[in-house]
């Protein structure tokens, strides 16, 4: 088996699979990978879980796919967490959350991603509207992991 890529391999792969791609406020896409990467380490979480948040939205946005997740020398911690992390289509909130909750450090990454979802600066860089339904939307799936609004 070929030797498991370093945290520099895996944020440099994300950071190249994300280039061009901004957040809903126009910022380069990475500013979030690196801000969720850093609350992982932040409330504890491992190489394998800091891994796992910097290929969080990868799928999702499909900037990577399955197959490279199932070929990459990544441990399977990692990748469980990256797919756990994986919205699907027209996927149920509770049905995302469960996962979450069933996949051991996902949780984590989730509460970190949300943090920075939430983050009032950010959300102050959007119009009143989408900050409004960002805000319920991060909420709910705060209740939904069990997690207080400063999780």
């Amino acid at each position: 088996m070929p030797q498991e890529m370093s945290l520099a391999e895996v944020e440099a792969v994300a950071r190249t699979a994300h280039a061009g791609q901004t957040d809903k406020a126009g910022r380069p896409y990475a500013e979030h990978l690196s801000a969720v990467a850093e609350g992982v380490r932040a409330r504890g979480g491992n190489d394998e879980l800091v891994a796992a948040a910097w290929l969080h939205d990868a799928l999702e946005d499909g900037v990577l796919s399955e197959e490279w997740l199932d070929a990459a020398a990544l441990t399977q911690h990692t990748k469980d967490v990256v797919r756990a992390m994986t919205k699907r289509p027209d996927e149920e909130p509770e049905a995302y959350a469960h996962r979450i909750l069933a996949t051991p450090g996902a949780r984590l990454v989730k509460a970190a991603d949300l943090a920075h979802n939430a983050d009032p600066h950010r959300l102050a860089a959007l119009d009143e509207h989408t900050a409004r339904r960002l805000t319920q939307k991060y909420a709910a799936m705060r209740k939904h992991l069990g997690l207080a609004p400063g999780d």
